[in-house]
């Protein structure tokens, strides 16, 4: 590996780690020379790019930062952990490369977004599936929330499993 500092071929490996869910293996070397640490990162290289076809008909490669943003945007200021963000972020990532060849419709990826995120939180589902769905009105975004609400109030009126002990 070059050094970023000055740029010899000589260094030795002081950590290496997976990381994002054993996908990347993290490797923290110092430079023999300089004797400066700097981090790599190792990832397998897809033979096989994925295209994402458009609204429009364009084709473009998949890019996982778009869903990233698309969904810490959806998720600004809510308290959802950082680590969730990124397991939601694996799996549709997993999911689409094992579900699509070649070709994916942009619509399948906003559908999976969605999904993940209505499972997730409510308030960054309304928000991303506003933008998605391109609310034009109070009424639009009001019908999303009734049918939130019917799916919560569903699992609240649920059979309870044990009976409350009486007086």
């Amino acid at each position: 590996m070059i050094c970023p500092y000055c740029e010899t071929n000589e260094d030795k490996v002081i950590d290496s780690r997976a990381s994002e869910g054993g996908r990347v293996i993290r490797r923290r070397r110092e430079c023999l020379n300089c004797k400066k640490r700097f981090t790599t990162y190792e990832r397998v290289e897809q033979s096989t790019k994925l295209l994402v076809i458009k609204k429009d008909g364009a084709r473009e490669p998949f890019d996982r930062d778009k869903i990233s943003g698309s969904i810490h945007s959806a998720c600004g200021k809510r308290k959802i952990a950082a680590q969730t963000l990124q397991r939601i972020i694996d799996e549709i990532e997993d999911e689409l490369h094992r579900r699509y060849d070649r070709e994916v419709e942009s619509r399948v990826i906003g559908e999976h977004v969605m999904v993940k995120l209505k499972d997730t939180d409510e308030v960054a589902y309304i928000r991303f599936a506003s933008e998605y769905y391109q609310f034009r009105n109070v009424d639009d975004i009001t019908r999303q929330i009734e049918e939130l609400n019917a799916r919560i109030k569903d699992v609240k009126n649920q059979q309870t499993l044990f009976k409350e002990a009486g007086p």
